[in-house]
């Protein structure tokens, strides 16, 4: 498809208009946070959903919900006051390669961090830049695995120093960062602007922007984040991660 830009603009708006509803809500993991009205418990349980969202939809939904439960549906509460007679309920508990053993991990980091660094956002807050926030994902992995941990739970905090996408965790900053008048995404964090944010990139999203010639990159990688990044500032140099949901829709549900 060869369109201009200010035609690339009006077709990714009306796209975005159609896939940025509440519909959208019940069948993505950001249904999870959408479950609490705390500050903390929203980041906590976005966090989680984000960390375990590859594959099946449903199956993760079904293990997000799941994480709650065990999480006694108070995900703050229980990380900064567990016992550890509370964390013998986790063992047993598999998303794919996420395990009982990764979640404990999640469980203490994230106790240190509110505990010590002024929570999630104030990771996040401290290590963005005027451009961009993927320093602050870096300094997130290795703020996070501070504490003692296994090797392999490294893998599922990305850092896109070492060539990472993140998407996981660029589609739960846009979560937590943006904010419009759909009620998806909650924009509870005031002191990042949604215009450093960056484009979870996927499979779908990663497709439909090679197809409709906003990314030539043929990896799904860091510097494909960059690249993108550049073309949708220029879209909406204020809220460019707003064509996540044009360019997943696109191709999840139009298969574009």
């Amino acid at each position: 498809m060869e369109l201009n830009l200010d035609e690339l603009r009006d077709f990714l708006d009306e796209k975005v208009h159609r896939y940025n509803t509440p519909d959208f809500i019940m069948l993505d993991p950001v249904l999870i946070p959408h479950m609490y009205n705390k500050k903390e418990d929203i980041e906590i349980s976005g966090f989680l959903a984000a960390t375990i969202s590859w594959g099946n939809r449903v199956s993760i939904l079904k293990s997000a919900k799941r994480m709650m439960e065990l999480l006694e549906n108070s995900p703050y509460d229980f990380i900064m006051n567990h016992t550890d007679e509370d964390l013998k309920k986790i063992d047993g508990f598999v998303h794919r390669t996420f395990n009982s053993t990764d979640f404990l991990v999640f469980i203490e980091a994230l106790k240190y961090l509110y505990q010590n660094r002024n929570g999630l956002e104030g990771i996040f807050n401290e290590y963005k830049t005027n451009s961009s926030i993927q320093p602050a994902i870096h300094y997130l992995n290795k703020e996070f695995f501070s504490i003692p941990h296994p090797i392999r739970t490294q893998k599922h905090i990305p850092d896109p120093f070492s060539g990472s996408a993140a998407k996981k965790i660029n589609m739960f900053l846009r979560w937590m960062v943006r904010k419009d008048d759909a009620g998806i995404d909650f924009g509870i964090w005031k002191h990042i602007s949604p215009a450093i944010l960056s484009c979870p990139l996927d499979v779908h999203s990663g497709n439909v922007a090679r197809k409709l010639g906003l990314l030539n990159r043929k990896q799904n990688d860091a510097k494909a984040v960059q690249e993108l990044d550049i073309v949708l500032r220029r879209l909406d140099n204020k809220d460019p991660v707003k064509y996540d949901f044009a360019l997943f829709g696109m191709g999840v549900y139009e298969k574009y």
